[in-house]
């Protein structure tokens, strides 16, 4: 892994992004609870960029049902908010563990941002997207492209965002995404944008440390 830091806007310590290649839920799930449990006031904040193999997440209110079809893919039950929703190869998955006390941001507005950066990203490719009121995360006409859940815990969050890129779709159709029943699902290698999955991860974690790291 490597970390690069310095200063972002108004004197806050600049994010520091990981890539960390592709990783175990499980285990990345642990590494983001035992970093934040034991971060103080002086630990950096930190992007971490990586995929997974297949495997269905149902947040901490998640209801099983939305599983419509065992297709032998694990199912982890998790912490973040959120219904259920699929990672696997192809997709583009980064985490945020910020102290949201020290950049002064409250929930409502984090997910504003994490959601602008993947609008950002889309726009700079001619890809025009969009936020739903009620339904977080990024779409673009009726089909969503980018999920996210996060966990705040004394101020400080974890879990994050994922970006389809170019992965096979065909497991979103064993679940309600996000809890919506027959919500279309698409990707950015269908919307006709040429990233490879490191290209868009690296180009969303810059979006991101743009939103995150500039003044209110």
């Amino acid at each position: 892994m490597s970390a690069v830091a310095g200063f972002g806007g108004g004197g806050l310590p600049a994010i520091s992004v990981r890539q960390l290649g592709r990783t175990d839920y499980r285990r990345t799930w642990q590494d983001m609870v035992e970093f934040t449990a034991r971060r103080d006031q002086e630990t950096n904040d930190e992007l971490w960029c990586c995929e997974h193999a297949p495997v269905f997440t149902l947040g901490q209110a998640g209801r099983p049902e939305h599983l419509l079809t065992d297709l032998g893919i694990p199912l982890v039950r998790t912490d973040r908010g959120g219904q259920i929703t699929y990672h696997g190869p192809g997709q583009g998955v980064i985490y945020l563990l910020l102290d949201l006390n020290r950049r002064r941001l409250k929930v409502r507005e984090l997910v504003t941002r994490i959601e602008q950066a993947v609008i950002d990203l889309l726009a700079r490719h001619g890809v025009a997207a969009e936020r739903r009121d009620g339904a977080p995360g990024v779409y673009v006409g009726p089909a969503k492209v980018a999920a996210l859940g996060l966990r705040v815990r004394k101020g400080c969050c974890y879990h994050g965002v994922s970006l389809n890129v170019d992965m096979d779709l065909s497991p979103f159709a064993a679940i309600n995404p996000c809890g919506y029943a027959g919500l279309p699902v698409t990707q950015t290698s269908q919307l006709g944008i040429a990233l490879n999955l490191e290209q868009a991860t690296t180009a969303l974690a810059a979006h991101l440390k743009n939103q995150l790291e500039r003044e209110r």
